[in-house]
């Protein structure tokens, strides 16, 4: 049997660290791929993490290429190209910058992997996975964005650390847009099956919603330079591992919605199932009056960004 084949697009932290992940994994080959800089960095990183495999015990190999030729034939593609945020910066003034680097970088990756499934990264991610979905013409289920697994994976720490339970124990689930006004649920977020709104105050619970939103924004500060890139990385990796394993699994990522939840035309985070075929089912949650408003507004914001696309 023939290994599964991953492309990573850029070889930055964040990418870098997917491409570790994904052979440590052990899901398949792994190809990264990048524009050419001084040297060739895709192709060092590369040998590096195959010089680990001894240790680490894996058989997969990791190329570093400078051309897409070398991903042909993927499987699943993760693109996580593109300008991260600086200080100040919202996610937003990203968006036309790398609009125009998604775009050619997806013309690349369907040109070469014409039936592979699509996992964008790159900021701002709602507007980038509607530039990949329209520049790729995939249909839709081959397209999915990673933000609701990183969003719902930092309030999961901030749940397990505010009740001192093990992290394994909790679930999130975070819907909307991936940046201010992304809808955190409290009322489907649990500890062993018990709804958090059991287990804390309301107040704190506010508090929580609060940092997830500003989740990134907290992590560019601390770092001055640079944004986060552990807990996207391994946000992907479960995606993609979802995908090639066919687990089924449910996770909140973002989907282009055509009259789910009210919403059309636009990527916004909601409850999926992850299969080989990408997302083979939109869950429609029952949600309250005001939680549909919190996301009704997400998707407004989410529509007026990629409107601004040029």
């Amino acid at each position: 049997m023939s290994r599964k084949k991953i492309t990573v697009v850029g070889a930055g932290n964040v990418g870098a660290t997917l491409v570790q992940r994904l052979a440590e994994m052990e899901l398949g080959d792994v190809v990264v791929v990048d524009i050419p800089q001084v040297g060739d960095m895709p192709a060092g990183k590369a040998l590096d993490l195959t010089e680990s495999a001894p240790l680490y015990g894996y058989d997969g190999r990791v190329t570093g290429s400078t051309s897409y030729e070398a991903t042909a034939n993927s499987d699943v593609v993760v693109i996580t190209a593109g300008l991260p945020r600086k200080p100040g910066m919202s996610r937003d003034d990203l968006l036309n910058t790398n609009a125009g680097i998604v775009k050619s970088v997806t013309e690349q990756v369907v040109k070469y992997s014409p039936n592979c499934v699509i996992i964008v990264v790159s900021n701002p991610l709602d507007a980038m996975c509607l530039v990949a979905l329209r520049t790729s013409k995939f249909p839709k289920h081959r397209v999915i964005g990673m933000a609701g697994v990183l969003d719902s994976a930092r309030m999961r720490s901030f749940i397990a650390d505010a009740l001192n339970v093990s992290m394994e124990n909790v679930h999130a689930m975070v819907l909307g847009g991936h940046g201010d006004t992304m809808v955190p649920l409290p009322r489907f977020s649990t500890v062993a099956g018990i709804p958090i709104t059991e287990l804390l105050p309301q107040e704190k619970i506010a508090a929580i919603n609060q940092r997830t939103r500003d989740g990134g924004a907290e992590i560019v500060k601390l770092l001055k330079t640079g944004s986060a890139y552990y807990a996207p990385s391994a946000s992907a990796a479960e995606m993609v591992e979802a995908i090639l394993k066919d687990k089924k699994k449910v996770v909140p990522a973002a989907a282009y919605l055509e009259g789910e939840y009210g919403i059309d035309g636009v990527f916004v985070g909601v409850p999926v199932k992850l299969g080989e075929r990408g997302i083979e089912q939109i869950i429609q949650l029952n949600l309250s009056v005001d939680e549909r408003g919190e996301l009704m507004k997400s998707a407004s914001a989410v529509k007026e960004l990629s409107a601004a696309l040029r």
